[in-house]
C-alpha cells in the first residue's frame, strides 16, 4: 500500500493484559502523571501507563456523584460507552459506584454500545419534559488509540460540562485516590444490575426516528444516492444500520467489525493506530471504494468526528466545516435572522469571510466544544464547528439536536447537500474556492514532554519576542481570546498573509501546529517551518 499500513500482528496491543493492567496497577498519588485530568474531552489515559485505571475511575465516578449533590441534580444519569478495550471495565466499574450512590442509571440495552450524541441528544429530550433534571457520561477515548481509555462529563444541558465543574471533579477524583477511596462508595456489580435503580432501554431509536427534525430525509428518500459508511468499528454500527432500514436508504456498511484491537485500521501519518476518520493514511481502506459510492461517510468510536469522502476524495475537515455553514444558513428557512456561527481559532479563516457574507456573526473561541454548547443550548448558535472534524448544529426548527459534537448529522448533512444542490461537498467546496480564493491549511503533531505542555498551557505573552513569520511583520501575538481573556493553551500569531496556532493536547504526549496561508501552498510552508521554529525557540529559552 505505498507508504499507507495496517497495524501488523507484533505491534498489536494484547487486550487481555490491559484489562488485566486496568483492575492491577494502582497509580501512585504522589506521581502527577498519575493522576486525574481532565483535558478538552475528558479525562483519558491507559492501564499501561498508570493513567486511566481501575482507582481512575472509581474516584472519578464519586466525584460525579458529589457535583450532582451540589447542583441539585437528582434524575437519572445517561451512560454511553465505546468499543475501546478499556470502555467496558470502565463501563461496569461505574455503574458499581453509581448504584451504590443511589443515582438512577440509564443504559443502551443488550450491552450495546451508545455515540456521545446520542447521549447528548437523550439528556436533552429528557430534560424537556422533567423537572428532575438529567445528565450524561460517555466513556470513550475518541479517535485515541486502542489501548487507550477515557471518560467525558455531559452536564444536565447536554453538552460538555464547563471547566468549573471538570476542575471540580479533577480535584475531588484526586483527592480520593491520593486517601485510598476513602468515601467511596461501591457496591457488587451483580448486585448493581439487579438494582431497581439499574435500567436498560432502547436509545438507538428514539435517536433515529427524529433525525427527520434536524436532516431532510424525505430528499434523501427521493434522490438515488448510494452511500457508503464505515463506522470504524465503533460504537455507530446499529445506528447506521438502523437508518438505513428506517428511511429505506441505498446505504451499505462498507465494514461492521467491532474489534477493541482495531486490527483492521490503517495507521495514521506518525505511525500510531488512531481512528481519526479525518485523516487519509487512517481512511485508505475505504479511500479504495470511492468510485463505488456517491458518498462514503465515517465516524470515529464515539460518533462526535466525521469524515466525509467524495469521488475526488476525503474532503479537508475545513472545506467541509465551510460547506455545512454556507449551505445551513441559505437553505433553513425557519432559523432566526440573528444566529450566529461558532468556531475555533484553529480553523479555517474562509469561515470568517463566508459569514461575513452570510450577514451573521462570529462566535470565535480556543479548542473545545465545550465553548459552544451555551450558543446551542440557548439557540443563539446555528452551527459549530471544530477544525479536527466535530460540529453540531440546530433542528430545522431552531432549538437544540445535540449540544456535543453529533458525526452522524454531519455526514447525513452530506447527502442532503449534494440531494438538495446536484453538487456534492467537494464540488459545492471548490465553487467558494473559486470565489472566495484558496485558502491552504495544515496540521502539524510534534512529540511533547509534560513540562513542554504544561509551558504551552500557561504560555505569557511576555515571551512572544519575534517579529516576522514567513518574512511578513507579525500584526498579533495572542495568549488568551481577546474578546473574553480565555486561555488558548499556547499562542496564535497573525500577518497579513497566515497564521499560526500552537497549543499543547488535551489527551496525548504531543502539541500541535496549526496553519494556515492566504497566498498559496509554498508560502504555508514557509509559515509552518517558521512556527515550527518559534515553538522550538521558546522550549530552548525555557530549558525544555
Amino acid at each position: 500500500m505505498g507508504t499507507y499500513s495496517r497495524i501488523i500482528q507484533e505491534s498489536l496491543h494484547n487486550i487481555p493484559i490491559l484489562i488485566s493492567n486496568y483492575f492491577l496497577l494502582k497509580p501512585d498519588s504522589n506521581n502527577p502523571s498519575h493522576g486525574v485530568k481532565f483535558g478538552t474531552s475528558g479525562h483519558r489515559g491507559s492501564a499501561d501507563k498508570f493513567t486511566f485505571n481501575e482507582l481512575h475511575v472509581l474516584a472519578i465516578a464519586q466525584a460525579i456523584v458529589e457535583v450532582r449533590a451540589e447542583h441539585n441534580i437528582t434524575g437519572p444519569l445517561f451512560i454511553g460507552k465505546d468499543t475501546h478495550a478499556l470502555s467496558e471495565p470502565a463501563f461496569l466499574s461505574l455503574i458499581e459506584v453509581f448504584i451504590a450512590n443511589k443515582v438512577k442509571v440509564i443504559v443502551q440495552r443488550n450491552n450495546g454500545y451508545t455515540p456521545t450524541p446520542s447521549v447528548s441528544y437523550a439528556i436533552l429530550n429528557f430534560n424537556l419534559t422533567n423537572n428532575n433534571k438529567a445528565d450524561g457520561l460517555v466513556v470513550t477515548a475518541s479517535h485515541n488509540p486502542p489501548q487507550d481509555g477515557g471518560i467525558k462529563y455531559n452536564f444536565i444541558h447536554g453538552g460538555p460540562a464547563e471547566i468549573e465543574l471538570t476542575q471540580s471533579i479533577e480535584n475531588r477524583a484526586n483527592f480520593l485516590m491520593a486517601t485510598n477511596l476513602e468515601g467511596v462508595k461501591r457496591i457488587p456489580l451483580c448486585d448493581a444490575k439487579i438494582s431497581d435503580l439499574f435500567f436498560e432501554t432502547d436509545l438507538v431509536t428514539p435517536y433515529v426516528n427524529d433525525l427527520a427534525n434536524v436532516i431532510d430525509m424525505e430528499i434523501l428518500q427521493k434522490v438515488d444516492l448510494k452511500l457508503g459508511v464505515d463506522p470504524l468499528g465503533g460504537s455507530g454500527v446499529d445506528y447506521w444500520r438502523q437508518i438505513g432500514k428506517v428511511y429505506n436508504l441505498d446505504l451499505t456498511l462498507v465494514r461492521q467489525d467491532i474489534d477493541p484491537s482495531f486490527k483492521f485500521m490503517y495507521l495514521d501519518k506518525d505511525g500510531v493506530a488512531r481512528m481519526d476518520c479525518a485523516s487519509s493514511h487512517v481512511m485508505v481502506g475505504s479511500l479504495e471504494l470511492k468510485d463505488d459510492y456517491d458518498l462514503i461517510f465515517s465516524n470515529d468510536p464515539d460518533c462526535d468526528r466525521h469524515g466525509i469522502i467524495t469521488p475526488k476524495g476525503l474532503m479537508n475537515p475545513n472545506h467541509f466545516l465551510v460547506v455545512c455553514i454556507d449551505y445551513l444558513y441559505r437553505h433553513r428557512k425557519s432559523w432566526k435572522k440573528d444566529l450566529a456561527v461558532g468556531k475555533t481559532l484553529v480553523s479555517s479563516s474562509l469561515i470568517n469571510h463566508i459569514v461575513s457574507d452570510l450577514g451573521r456573526e462570529i462566535c470565535e473561541m480556543p479548542v473545545g466544544f465545550k465553548w459552544f454548547v451555551n450558543g446551542l443550548y440557548h439557540g443563539t448558535l446555528g452551527f459549530a464547528g471544530e477544525e479536527s472534524a466535530g460540529a453540531s448544529f440546530l433542528r430545522k426548527d431552531g432549538t437544540p439536536w445535540s449540544t456535543d459534537k453529533d458525526g452522524i448529522i454531519l455526514c447525513l448533512l452530506a447527502a442532503e447537500i449534494t440531494a438538495v444542490t446536484g453538487k456534492n461537498p467537494q464540488q459545492y467546496y471548490e465553487e467558494l474556492s473559486v470565489k472566495y480564493g484558496e485558502f491552504q491549511y495544515n496540521r502539524i503533531q510534534e512529540f511533547a514532554t509534560s513540562s513542554q505542555k504544561n509551558f504551552l498551557d500557561n504560555l505569557s505573552s511576555e515571551l512572544l519576542s519575534f517579529e516576522t513569520l514567513a518574512g511578513d511583520a507579525i500584526i498579533s501575538k495572542l495568549t488568551h481570546i481577546p474578546e473574553n481573556n480565555i486561555a488558548i493553551n499556547g499562542l496564535k500569531v497573525t500577518t497579513e498573509n497566515g497564521w499560526f496556532v500552537a497549543r499543547s493536547s488535551g489527551t496525548e504526549n504531543i502539541y500541535k501546529i496549526y496553519c494556515e496561508s492566504f497566498k498559496g501552498a509554498e508560502h504555508l510552508k514557509l509559515i509552518e517551518l517558521g512556527a515550527r521554529k518559534i515553538v522550538k525557540q521558546l522550549f530552548l529559552n525555557a530549558g525544555l
